[in-house]
């Protein structure tokens, strides 16, 4: 073999042919590979893998970056595939492919078809590179393996410690390094896989750890149930909460280094029949405060919002349900607007992201510290700008309202299912109506979805109940609108597929926006007496695009699926 591959790397000009008895004299003096002798005069791993791959008649395989999921890589046990250079890549059409280091290894040979036997899967090889395998190889020391084996550790300690259990002492065992060690490795895990959110649940005889990942929650863990009451205590350590209270809920936060960032952690405890159930909000600084355009606001909806930034008072208010997105929407406009010569006064609960040059407040019901209380004193500071978190009652609304008729810009956020929904939410808290003409420049209302991974989305023809969402909602689109997507005759969608990149079929989420304009004839129907058709009428008098059309639009772009915009909407 090592002749044939040294005659191709030759001919495709990686050494003189009259080099190659000189190679093979090196490699058996000094005992080693004539890959590695190779490797020495600067022939690249690449290269090899595709003399390899030429002289075996296997396709390569080149990592690139890409992750290989967990659940494709528990195919095959870590020893075997140290043992025997091999390495399960991804699971596709039902078919396991292999990565292999020495396909002309028959001993790897044999134990890949008793392995395929075994699973009841056909498999396909492909030529890997020495360092994409071990790059591979270190993916087994991810959840499920250091999981195991704190564990492991926690139930050999746990028997050595039952006396002093039955004695009450057993807060002990909560802080001993088994438990921290699992807890460090679930919150390492999900911050490694971009996870917004973990949920530590309670289920009788097991306990069930979840990750919400670009919206989807999906079972990472399941572990005994008795291991429960020292995972909640070793996170109310950490978030400084009362380890003896478990009938009330309890909230609170804390810092953490996790693969080299600081992070935050908002932590939620709640009672439930089976014991407390653990709800970690993660907040990561490298996901970044993101320009609009990042966040799928384009076209009409970015000219109206960068238009509205620019008057020196008013509301601009973002709606939308828990998690869709809202806050960065707010820091995303905050970017642009913090400029030297303004005096920006947040209120928040909590600071998801620190930016320099803002006077970032944090609000503390527990202590009668309120938005409310809290707005009453920025009057105070002298603000340009002024952004709450969340108008969630009558006081705020009121006082927000205030603020922006003396002279303030207001940004903050409402809970209404769409923009049509913020007038009658502000009546609905008691703002009078004379008012909200005078405030509100801007409601937009706002959901996310997952964002298809262009290197594995699949072209399908657009048909089905794909082609009745899609033809429903061109139908409704404003006159304008319409004619310029009629024009571009889509005949296709693409749909998310799996791949050793994207497990899902997806990474990451964007927004879908609709945006919601006062107007004079909108502050005529406000003051008339204010109903959802007469606004929906306004509405599509501005030529305003719905959240799903906004949607749909960005479906025929490939840039979602319709699927996963139905999800949402």
């Amino acid at each position: 073999m090592a002749k044939n591959i040294l005659e191709i790397l030759s001919r495709k000009g990686a050494f003189p042919k009259e080099e190659i008895v000189g190679i093979k004299r090196e490699a058996q003096e000094h005992s080693s590979s004539v890959e590695d002798v190779l490797l020495g005069r600067g022939v690249s791993e690449r290269d090899i893998a595709l003399a390899k791959s030429e002289l075996f008649g296997i396709d390569t395989y080149f990592l690139e970056g890409k992750k290989v999921p967990y659940d494709v890589l528990k195919e095959i046990p870590e020893e075997s595939a140290r043992f025997y250079s091999f390495i399960p890549l991804d699971r596709k059409e039902g078919v396991l492919e292999i990565g292999m280091v020495s396909p002309d290894d028959l001993k790897a040979q044999d134990a890949l078809k008793f392995i395929g036997q075994r699973l009841g899967v056909p498999f396909r090889s492909y030529i890997i590179t020495p360092s994409d395998f071990e790059s591979i190889v270190q993916e087994y020391k991810s959840l499920g393996g250091e999981v195991t084996k704190a564990l492991s550790d926690f139930e050999k300690k746990l028997e050595l410690d039952r006396p002093a259990i039955h004695r009450g002492q057993g807060e002990k065992i909560t802080e001993d390094a088994p438990i921290t060690k699992m807890v460090g490795v679930i919150l390492r895990y999900a911050v490694e896989g971009r996870a917004s959110d973990v949920h530590i649940e309670p289920l009788g005889d097991k306990l069930r750890v979840r990750f919400r990942v670009d919206g989807v929650l999906y079972t990472g863990l399941v572990l005994p149930g008795n291991v429960h009451a020292a995972v909640v205590t070793r996170i109310k350590i950490m978030t400084n909460l009362k380890i003896d209270e478990l009938r009330i809920p309890q909230d609170g936060r804390f810092h953490a280094r996790v693969l080299d960032k600081e992070v935050d952690f908002r932590v939620s405890t709640f009672p439930t029949s089976y014991g407390e159930k653990v709800a970690i909000r993660i907040l990561d600084p490298d996901a970044g405060i993101k320009t609009l355009a990042d966040l799928g606001i384009e076209g009409r909806n970015k000219e109206l919002l960068e238009r509205s930034m620019q008057k020196p008072y008013g509301m601009i208010l973002v709606t939308g349900p828990t998690g869709s997105g809202k806050s960065t929407t707010l820091y995303a406009m905050l970017q642009i607007l913090n400029q030297e010569g303004k005096n920006i006064v947040s209120l928040e609960d909590p600071i998801e992201y620190y930016m320099p040059g803002m006077n970032q407040s944090q609000v503390r019901p527990e202590i009668g510290y309120d938005f409310a209380t809290g707005l009453r004193h920025i009057l105070r500071q002298d603000p340009d700008i002024i952004m709450v978190g969340e108008i969630r009652d009558k006081e705020t609304a009121q006082l927000a309202v205030h603020a922006a008729l003396t002279g303030h810009l207001v940004l903050s956020t409402l809970h209404t299912n769409n923009a049509l929904g913020v007038i009658p939410r502000l009546l609905d808290m008691g703002v009078d109506p004379f008012l909200i003409p005078s405030t509100v420049i801007l409601a937009i209302g706002q959901r996310l979805v997952r964002r298809l991974c262009a290197e594995s989305r699949k072209e399908v023809p657009i048909e089905g109940h794909i082609k009745d969402v899609i033809a429903r909602e061109l139908a409704a689109l404003p006159a304008a609108f319409k004619d310029e997507m009629e024009k571009q005759k889509f005949s296709s969608v693409f749909l998310g597929e799996a791949s050793a990149t994207c497990p899902k079929g997806s990474r990451g989420r964007i927004g879908v926006y609709e945006v919601l304009e006062m107007t004079p004839q909108l502050e005529k129907i406000v003051l008339e007496g204010p109903s959802e058709t007469k606004i929906g009428a306004e509405a599509l008098r501005q030529n305003m695009i719905t959240m799903r059309q906004d949607g749909v639009m960005k479906a025929l772009r490939g840039i979602i699926g319709v699927d996963e915009l139905l999800e949402v909407i």
